[in-house]
């Protein structure tokens, strides 16, 4: 009898737990068992990888890159879900104040959390191709929640909005995403701001597996991932949870903006010391 496969999972909210309950019971119904195993951070879970203590992790973008990196690419890589694919963030200032992003030159820029893709690490990167270089060209104010969770917990990302907000800071930068809620829920005021300046596309979390994984078992879960179906209410309550409708295949050609970002700022070797 084969083991069941072991998932990583990092346990960024209280509903990660309810999402892969439901994950698991659907795959054990379909004969296929899975053990979900939790992390506080994303460090932990990369480790457990690299030691086989898992087969499989669902990892954040820096998780990713870390994995690729320690595994010399060799780490094969599953699905992600719908809206993980063509991500922007967003630049946002208060109207009426600046017209590019060449303007925030000694200013002082909001950020999430130290280690958060989406919030600091490619906007930064996004600044430098811009002509304004990090540490020199203006000022950082961090807003560390959740650090180890990859701005997964987005918490330091809505301080930098709100400190926007109280003129604590001249820019914020923020995912789509939270912009686009943010604007609906009333935390922002179209009124009020604007977006300033935008990162290319880039794309989010995506499954790593550990190096030597027997890759019909892989192929398999996978398989079964991308049946469920956001039409089955069970699996539409998993998918509103876990922000998606659809599993799609993943690709890599999302992650050039994070990888060139931890080069530019040797990210890992300072994080990881």
């Amino acid at each position: 009898m084969t083991e069941k496969l072991k998932v990583g999972a990092v346990i960024y909210a209280p509903q990660v737990t309810v999402i892969w309950g439901i994950i698991a019971d659907f795959f054990k119904n379909v004969g296929f068992e899975i053990e979900p195993v939790y992390f506080k951070d994303y460090r932990m879970q990369v480790d457990a990888l690299m030691k086989e203590e898992i087969d499989v992790a669902w990892n954040s973008p820096l998780a990713w890159l870390d994995t690729h990196l320690r595994t010399d690419g060799k780490a094969p890589c599953g699905s992600m879900r719908d809206t993980d694919r063509d991500r922007s963030s967003y630049l946002v200032v208060k109207k009426d104040l600046y017209n590019s992003i060449t303007d925030l030159k000694r200013k002082k820029i909001g950020f999430g959390a130290i280690d958060s893709p989406q919030a600091r690490l490619i906007p930064i990167y996004h600044l430098h191709k811009a002509g304004l270089e990090y540490d020199k060209d203006y000022s950082e104010k961090i807003f560390n929640i959740g650090v180890g969770l990859h701005g997964d917990h987005v918490g330091g990302e809505l301080d930098a909005a709100k400190a926007l907000l109280a003129d604590e800071v001249d820019a914020s930068w923020m995912l789509d995403m939270n912009y686009e809620k943010w604007i609906s829920d009333g935390t922002l005021d179209e009124n009020q701001i604007i977006i300033l300046d935008k990162t290319s596309h880039f794309d989010h979390c995506i499954f790593s597996a550990r190096e030597n994984i027997d890759r019909n078992q892989f192929d398999e879960f996978t398989r079964i991932l991308h049946k469920m179906d956001y039409n089955n209410p069970e699996h539409k309550e998993m998918m509103d949870l876990e922000g998606l409708k659809e599993w799609v295949p993943g690709r890599l050609t999302g992650y050039e903006q994070i990888t060139k970002a931890n080069e530019y700022l040797d990210f890992f070797k300072t994080f990881h010391k």
